[in-house]
């Protein structure tokens, strides 16, 4: 009797192991596909903040890699079709998302440049050349405008409250802070960049006219449009003459494109050389990294122009 008892202990110990093990595989599951997937990092940045404590993010687009030619995995389709909610710019600035969201429904994603209260704000490119990744030769870099950056946050907040409307204590702090860090982190910044705002520079690739505009900086032009295709002889040309008339105290490279035509231009002139980094790669991904990209891509601008 007490055999019997002893097997039936076990096999219901046994039975209690499997439920349980069971439950956490459906509870980690759910965590993997509520999540709020964007296709680039400084996105990210911002649905962090917003998110925080409610449900996690992921980013597509690796670290090193370019939005101009990167490929969909396997992985990255799963992530797509479980995503709670999608943030992205659109077709014309990340190609590779295109086809994948297509048959994903308009209540799952957030399209930032179809938003009205976004386009009201574009600016144009600084000419009117072909471009893949402008849109009616708008600048399409809108992550690097901090007033476009909260509207996007505002976004994911409206968009989040929808899906977890007993968490909305929690998204309203989330937004409320991110304003207000979002403020003080802009006033910082302006202090920081006023002494060398009529400082003339070339940029690699024109990507920076939102953050150029709002803290008054003066950039004398961009290499390339298009980070992976090199400048011609012509443009490289024109650069070397304002180069070597002095109109610029510095060149800035993006850290996944170094070419060699930077150094060669800058040889035999006083001009400094620096890097900006549109993307954020060396920023941890937390609640806090949208404002600690915009102080670190301003201390790039900072420590090459003063």
């Amino acid at each position: 009797m007490l055999f019997h008892f002893n097997f039936l202990k076990r096999k219901i110990n046994l039975h209690q192991a499997i439920c349980a093990v069971v439950l956490i595989a459906t509870c980690c599951f759910k965590m993997v596909s509520a999540a709020v997937v964007t296709s680039i990092r400084p996105l990210g940045f911002i649905a962090e903040a917003i998110s925080d404590g409610v449900m996690p993010v992921k980013v597509l687009l690796p670290i090193g890699a370019s939005p101009h030619d990167y490929a969909l995995r396997p992985s990255d389709i799963q992530a797509i079709n479980n995503a709670s909610l999608i943030v992205w710019v659109d077709p014309t600035m990340e190609a590779f998302l295109a086809k994948a969201l297509k048959s994903i429904p308009v209540n799952k994603k957030i399209t930032i440049s179809e938003l009205p209260e976004v386009q009201r704000l574009l600016i144009s490119s600084q000419d009117s050349g072909h471009h893949e990744h402008r849109a009616n030769f708008y600048n399409m870099h809108l992550w690097l405008s901090p007033e476009i950056g909260t509207l996007i946050a505002i976004n994911i907040h409206h968009q989040l409250l929808k899906l977890h409307p007993n968490d909305k204590k929690r998204l309203d702090e989330n937004l409320k802070n991110f304003k207000n860090q979002k403020n003080k982190t802009i006033q910082k910044i302006a202090n920081m960049l006023y002494p060398v705002r009529k400082k003339g520079y070339f940029v690699f690739h024109d990507a920076y006219g939102y953050f150029e505009k709002q803290f008054n900086l003066s950039p004398l032009g961009y290499f390339t449009l298009n980070p992976s295709i090199q400048p011609g002889a012509e443009r490289l040309h024109q650069i070397k003459s304002q180069l070597t008339a002095k109109k610029a105290v510095c060149i800035f490279a993006d850290p996944q494109f170094k070419p060699a035509v930077i150094n060669a231009l800058a040889q035999g002139t006083a001009v400094r050389s620096g890097v900006l980094d549109p993307l954020g790669s060396k920023i941890p991904m937390n609640k806090d990294s949208y404002m600690k990209f915009l102080l670190e891509l301003s201390m790039q601008y900072y420590a090459c122009l003063k």
